[in-house]
């Protein structure tokens, strides 16, 4: 299995970048991981929120392969301790033929063919957090959840 991360629009700070590099290249030593990154719509001061929705969506679409199981961030998801978490991402290793897809969404959320398309939501927090930070929030977690079920003193409870 694979573990994707679809997000929509680049990475502005360096800082963000560089964390979210470091924990990448970190996560290739348990499993394929891949970030792919969805240019940011343009001309967005002329789009409704819903039109906005709309076109990501399709974007969001398109970047899947047959037999993805689409999981996306969303603040009505599960939601987790990283225990649990780490949990969640054993027992999709055992039941994802392909590639287990996390989905960011972009400032409004996502489109309804989007949530048809998704299997799942989980939430990392009732709090909101920017879109830059969770990106590198989530990353580390999948990581902190790799060195879990390797039995590693990265985490501790």
């Amino acid at each position: 299995m694979k573990i994707g991360l679809i997000v929509i629009g680049k990475t502005d700070a360096s800082y963000f970048v560089e964390a979210i590099n470091e924990y990448k290249n970190r996560l290739t030593h348990y499993i394929p991981f891949e970030m792919e990154v969805i240019p940011d719509i343009k001309n967005v001061k002329n789009l409704s929120e819903a039109q906005q929705k709309e076109k990501e969506g399709e974007l969001i679409l398109k970047t899947l392969q047959p037999g993805d199981y689409l999981v996306l961030l969303d603040e009505k998801g599960k939601e987790f301790t990283s225990m649990q978490f780490s949990a969640y991402l054993e027992k999709k290793m055992h039941t994802v033929p392909k590639r287990l897809v996390f989905v960011v969404g972009g400032p409004y959320g996502f489109s309804e063919a989007v949530y048809k398309a998704a299997s799942e939501k989980i939430s990392l927090s009732k709090m909101t957090f920017s879109h830059q930070m969770i990106r590198l929030i989530f990353i580390e977690q999948i990581y902190r959840a790799m060195t879990i079920l390797n039995n590693e003193p990265y985490h501790h409870e």
